[in-house]
């Protein structure tokens, strides 16, 4: 019991110490400009950006429904849409992103899809915003050399050094995922190997996957600069395409609730050395990740309502039970 309530009490208090922290270091000035801003604010923008954001969850959906057509089973947008919207969702609450796997078990239930089919999905959505994410963060990087300052050259070296860990690591934790899970380990990594290799074996599906892939990034990229254009803000494309690159790369390793806090540190820590203002760095970081993730938690709600309401018993038994005992739960359904 306390290791359930440990493993979101303590994500959930790293998340809003992280939150506080850069608050509590920008207030004075925020409240010194809080007038100025509150001035310039332009809400068209803001508008335009949850559109946009919007509209990337249905490419999102567009790239699942195609990869789970590639595994053999045919579903519709609405369908592989809602079901990235619930996994989302489960995600901004359920521990080490064990929402992810949510997709596997509406796929069962649904589609009566194999488990192993269900992970190849994720396994293969995950590469290509990997590799996609780290080809747009070295595209950024010779512009972020031009900015900042010969001290914090040793800063480029630790965005090098994140990008690769990153990539590293939550491919290491994906794995680790299902690893944890099964028995007859080598079997499952040559099945989820032959699969990956069938969805991505086509020039075709290959260019379908990667350029919808970087659509997807570039859109999440332009809702934050939307944000800076609605503060009335003048900061570089490619500086929001860093930050962009890095926050979500950070946000992907399971340390709080939604990437919570270390999302919005990483884009404020990256927008600083850029040259932008502290306060300004701070609001554009909250209000971008306050956009993607109400989004995220209005779609994951309609969507719940779409599956029924065994799909809230699901979340609720996720919370409560581990993956092994609802996956047999499933099974017998």
């Amino acid at each position: 019991m306390w290791k359930k309530v440990s493993a979101v009490v303590i994500p959930t208090v790293i998340a809003a110490a992280l939150l506080g922290y850069m608050l509590l270091r920008v207030w004075d000035e925020l409240q010194g400009n809080l007038e100025s801003i509150l001035e310039s604010l332009v809400p068209t923008w803001l508008i335009v950006a949850i559109c946009i954001c919007v509209l990337a969850w249905f490419l999102r959906g567009f790239r699942y429904k195609y990869i789970i057509k590639r595994l053999g089973t045919e579903i519709g947008l609405i369908f592989s849409t809602a079901c990235i919207y619930v996994s989302q969702t489960a995600n901004l609450i359920i521990p080490a992103r064990l929402g992810d796997v949510v997709r596997m078990f509406i796929l069962k239930h649904e589609k009566g899809m194999p488990y192993t089919n269900g992970f190849t999905s994720l396994i293969v959505e995950r590469v290509y915003d990997i590799l996609v994410l780290a080809v747009l963060g070295l595209c950024s990087l010779p512009f972020l050399i031009s900015l900042i300052p010969a001290d914090y050259g040793w800063f480029v070296w630790l965005i090098l050094f994140v990008l690769i860990a990153g990539i590293v690591g939550i491919i290491i934790l994906l794995l680790a995922k299902w690893l944890h899970a099964e028995n007859k380990i080598l079997k499952k990594i040559l099945e989820v190997f032959a699969q990956f290799r069938q969805v991505s074996a086509t020039i075709s599906s290959l260019g379908i996957l990667s350029g919808t892939s970087v659509i997807i990034w570039m859109m999440d990229v332009l809702v934050c600069y939307l944000v800076c254009m609605m503060l009335a803000v003048d900061v570089p494309f490619m500086l929001v395409l860093l930050a962009i690159v890095i926050g979500n790369l950070i946000k992907a390793v399971p340390i709080t609730p939604g990437g919570i806090g270390t999302y919005e540190a990483a884009l404020a820590i990256i927008f600083e050395i850029g040259g932008v203002a502290s306060f300004t760095a701070f609001l554009i970081a909250v209000i971008d990740h306050l956009i993607k993730n109400l989004v995220t938690l209005v779609g994951g709600l309609i969507s719940l309502y779409y599956f029924g309401d065994w799909s809230v018993s699901l979340l609720k038994r996720l919370f409560k039970e581990d993956t092994k005992k609802l996956k047999e739960d499933t099974d017998n359904l």
